[in-house]
C-alpha cells in the first residue's frame, strides 16, 4: 500500500484484559486509506468495538501503535485526537435542541460563533435536517436523531470518523435507507471512516474494504468482493453469504487462470475427479473447496450427467426460484436455482449436483 495515501495504521494493536484470559485484539495490523470506508466486521466478541475504542482513545492498547497520517497518537488524549465518533445509542444530549448538539464539538474547540454557526448550517444541510435545527432531540425520529449524531461529529471535520453499530437501533427497512444515506454523505465529505457492525449485509454494501474479524484476529481484509469471492478460510466463507464447503484432494493444476488463479483437479471421496480454481502452489494437499448455492446446478441423476452424485431431502418453491437440499454421502448441499418451468425433482429422487469449475474455489488455508 502506499504510504501517501494511508490515513490511519494500526500496527500491532492488542488488547488484554488478564494473563489468564485470550486477548481481545491480538496483534492486529491495518492500514486505512485516506478516504475510505473501512468496516470492521464480526460476531459478538470478535473485538471490532475494542478496536474502535482503542482508534478512538477510550480504551488504552496492552501493547502495539495507531498512527494518523503518519504520527503515533497512541498515547494522545481522546480530545486531542481530532476524531468523530458516532455511537450505538448516539448520545446527543437531550437538555440541548438539535442545533445546539450539532455545535457542542464546535464550542469545545472554542471555534469562533460565525464560524460555528456557519458550520452547524452546513452540516445540517448535509443531513437535511435545517429546517429541524430548533427543535429538542427527544422529539425527533430514530433515523433522525441518527443523522444528528452524524452530522455532530461531521462537523468538527475529523481527521478519522468512527461508527460504532450506528444503524442498529432501527427498524429494517430504515436500516437500508439510512446506510445509503451514510455511505452517500461519506463519499461527498472524503470522511475517512472506520465503521463497526456485525451485519454482513451493511459492510458489503457500505465499505470500500472489510477486515473480517475472528477471536481477536483479522481472518481476511479486503474489498467486498474479494471477501465474497475470494475467502481464504471456512470461517470467512461461512461468515459471508451461505456457503456449501467439502473437503477434497487438490491434484494436478491445469494452467494458469486469469487473476493469478490455478484451475486445479480436485479428488471428491467416494465421488471421483472434478474441477476447481485456487490461488497456486495448492497441489497436493487436501483443502475446503466452497462453491456458493445459487452457482449450483441439481438435475436428475442419469448416466451422462456428471457431478456428485446423491438424493433430494427437501427444496422450497418461492415462485421466481427453487431451493434443493442434497445429500451427497455425509454432505448436504444446498442449491438455489431460478424455476423455468422444467419439471421439480421431488423428495428422494436421485439428484447430481454439478458447477463451473470457474464457480468452485480452493480455500487457501488448511482445512479445519
Amino acid at each position: 500500500m502506499n504510504n501517501s495515501q494511508t490515513k490511519l495504521s494500526l500496527a500491532g494493536l492488542t488488547k488484554s484484559y488478564g494473563s489468564h484470559l485470550p486477548p481481545a485484539v491480538d496483534n492486529l495490523d491495518m492500514e486505512v486509506d485516506d478516504g475510505h470506508l473501512v468496516a470492521l466486521l464480526g460476531p459478538s466478541g470478535c473485538g471490532k468495538t475494542t478496536t474502535l475504542r482503542m482508534v478512538a482513545g477510550l480504551l488504552d492498547p496492552s501493547a502495539g501503535h495507531i498512527s494518523v497520517e503518519g504520527k503515533n497518537i497512541t498515547n494522545t488524549p481522546v480530545h486531542k485526537r481530532g476524531m468523530g465518533m458516532v455511537f450505538q445509542s448516539y448520545a446527543l444530549f437531550p437538555h440541548m435542541n438539535v442545533q445546539e448538539n450539532v455545535a457542542f464539538g464546535l464550542q469545545m474547540r472554542k471555534r469562533p460563533k460565525h464560524e460555528q454557526q456557519e458550520r452547524v448550517r452546513k452540516a445540517l444541510e448535509m443531513v437535511q435536517l435545517d429546517h429541524l435545527s430548533k427543535r429538542a432531540t427527544k422529539a425527533l425520529s430514530g433515523g433522525q436523531q441518527q443523522r444528528i449524531a452524524l452530522a455532530r461529529a461531521l462537523v468538527v471535520e475529523p481527521t478519522v470518523l468512527l461508527l460504532d453499530e450506528p444503524l442498529s437501533n432501527l427498524d429494517a427497512k430504515l436500516r437500508e435507507t439510512m446506510r445509503a444515506e451514510i455511505r452517500q454523505i461519506q463519499q461527498r465529505t472524503r470522511a475517512t471512516t472506520l465503521f463497526v457492525t456485525h451485519d454482513q449485509d451493511e459492510a458489503l454494501d457500505m465499505a470500500d474494504r472489510i477486515a473480517l474479524m475472528n477471536g481477536g484476529l483479522i481472518e481476511q481484509f479486503g474489498s467486498p468482493r474479494e471477501i465474497y469471492e475470494r475467502p481464504r478460510t471456512r470461517f470467512v466463507a461461512n461468515f459471508i453469504g451461505r456457503a456449501n464447503l467439502f473437503d477434497a484432494r487438490i491434484e494436478s493444476a491445469a494452467g494458469q487462470e486469469e487473476n493469478g488463479m490455478v484451475r486445479y483437479a480436485i479428488n471428491v471421496p467416494d465421488q471421483g475427479r472434478f474441477a476447481a480454481i485456487g490461488e497456486p502452489g495448492l497441489h497436493g494437499v487436501t483443502r475446503s473447496v466452497l462453491v456458493r448455492p445459487h452457482r449450483l446446478k441439481v438435475e436428475l441423476s442419469g448416466p451422462d450427467v456428471q457431478g456428485l452424485k446423491g438424493t433430494v431431502e427437501s427444496h422450497s418453491y418461492t415462485g421466481d426460484s427453487i431451493s434443493y437440499h442434497v445429500r451427497v454421502g455425509t454432505e448436504l448441499f444446498t442449491a438455489e436455482m431460478l424455476t423455468s418451468g422444467q419439471s421439480l425433482l421431488s423428495v428422494g429422487d436421485e439428484a447430481t449436483v454439478s458447477w463451473r469449475a470457474e464457480d468452485a474455489l480452493v480455500l487457501a488455508e488448511d482445512v479445519q
